[in-house]
């Protein structure tokens, strides 16, 4: 079959077309926003990638085009689409009908930290040599891929709140019918689609009632939006992390996160020693071990593997080090995800002076809600810079009066240049391609001298 993929770059969809490609289909398809890693990944598994969303993109015609949920009416491809009468359908739905009708799916949602706990119980079971398929928004490191079909029953899925499709308003994660199931948290957000956070809630449970008697939900129990979901209704055993009371707990050893024990009841049952840091990823990493007991790992196992567990690309990602200045990568989008990825990178680096950048693209960010949330989330960095694109709305400079405001990303590379010093940590905070500023800003610090620039 010839699929044809709009909105191919989109971290969900770039993996639908991997999987797609495993199934022995043809793939192709069209996108606006090109840039790694999921423009890289498409390249690495050849399947082509066309600039912009134009009718003759669908020649020669499709038996069937997979629609992302940033696409509508209006737009050039659509409309060719529905008039050629070309049979259309979700991404959410292609998977539900192709890969997870006939899997033991383990869904993991919340706001925050689903594409690393699901990263995390996808090598879990692999690890344990359960090579289960997976669709992960994102690139763990541990595979190199964001998608695989897998050899086992098994099917690891980030399970994402956003709308499905143009035809579709439901969340993506009412289609994937999870028998094990991780809600990390819940928070406001993709304004553009949801009034409030009670409109969330909703779409959670539609979620939640999904769940059979017979399958699992771990919760974070410190989470009073989650309390409120699930007593509306919940007809599935439980479990809960991050909460005093209860039975899973971890212990850090450390103070960045970065090594742990994991009790249950009071017995201590095993130990993580890891790359990653944050009391964020150590939640997640217990949400993680509670599900894979769910499906047959035992809790020391599941230890032993996270001590393997290589992150995901974009999380907290070292980009690399220049003139003795390291440039991270960090897809924070949202208030908490800045204020958490700043908390653990401070823990890391002790009294080392930590920049943070920050361009604010989601499209809650672009309406101008957290507007006075993110002075505070920023306030773990010893400078921040700032950048204001023509999309955004409102002024990031009262919102952040103590930071450094850049119109274009040039200037933005110029001013960083001539701030930092050696053994600073330059924190990059964006859910986009931010026009490639990190390799460009350790291209222009490697050629920083200490009389200026050559």
């Amino acid at each position: 079959m010839h699929i044809h993929i709009l909105g191919i770059c989109g971290t969900f969809m770039a993996g639908l077309a991997v999987l797609a490609k495993q199934l022995g289909h043809t793939v192709v398809g069209s996108d606006v926003a090109i840039y790694p890693p999921m423009s890289t990944q498409l390249a690495e598994q050849g399947i082509e990638c066309k600039q912009g969303y134009l009718a003759e993109h669908l020649n020669p015609r499709p038996d069937c085009v997979i629609i992302g949920n940033a696409l509508s009416r209006g737009n050039p491809a659509i409309e060719a689409v529905l008039n050629l009468g070309i049979p259309y359908i979700s991404g959410a739905q292609w998977l539900a009908e192709q890969l997870l009708h006939n899997r033991w799916v383990i869904a993991i949602a919340g706001t925050h930290g689903k594409t690393t706990t699901s990263s995390m119980v996808a090598w879990i079971l692999t690890d344990a040599g359960l090579e289960c398929g997976f669709l992960i928004g994102g690139v763990p490191e541990n595979f190199g891929v964001s998608a695989r079909l897998g050899s086992v029953p098994f099917f690891v899925v980030e399970a994402d709140e956003y709308d499905t499709a143009f035809f579709d308003k439901r969340a993506k994660f009412v289609h994937y019918r999870p028998r094990t199931l991780i809600l990390n948290n819940l928070e406001f957000d993709h304004a553009d689609i949801y009034p409030d956070l009670a409109a969330i809630q909703r779409q959670f449970h539609h979620l939640v009632r999904t769940v059979p008697s017979q399958g699992l939900i771990v919760y974070n129990g410190q989470q009073n939006s989650l309390q409120t979901v699930l007593k509306q209704g919940c007809w599935t055993p439980t479990e809960t992390f991050a909460q005093t009371n209860s039975a899973w707990q971890a212990h850090l050893l450390t103070t960045d996160g970065s090594a742990f024990t994991v009790s249950h009841k009071g017995q201590t049952q095993g130990e993580v020693h890891w790359q990653l840091c944050g009391e964020h990823n150590v939640h997640n990493a217990l949400a993680a071990i509670i599900a894979c007991q769910h499906v047959g790992i035992l809790p020391q196992q599941a230890c032993e593997a996270l001590s393997r567990f290589q992150n995901v690309k974009r999380r907290l990602e070292c980009r690399g080090v220049a003139q003795q200045i390291t440039v991270y990568d960090d897809f924070a989008h949202h208030p908490t995800a800045i204020r958490v990825t700043m908390q653990a990178l401070r823990q890391r680096v002790g009294d080392a002076r930590i920049i943070a950048v920050l361009e604010p693209r989601s499209a809650t960010m672009k309406m101008g809600y957290f507007q006075n949330e993110l002075a505070p989330a920023l306030q773990q960095a010893d400078a921040i810079f700032l950048y204001q694109s023509p999309q955004l709305g409102w002024s990031l400079a009262k919102a952040v009066p103590n930071g450094h405001l850049c119109h274009d990303t040039e200037t933005l590379i110029q001013q960083l240049c001539e701030f930092t010093r050696p053994n600073d940590h330059i924190l990059i905070m964006s859910n986009g391609g931010f026009e490639n500023i990190h390799q460009r800003l350790l291209k222009a610090l490697n050629q920083k001298t200490p009389n200026g620039f050559f």
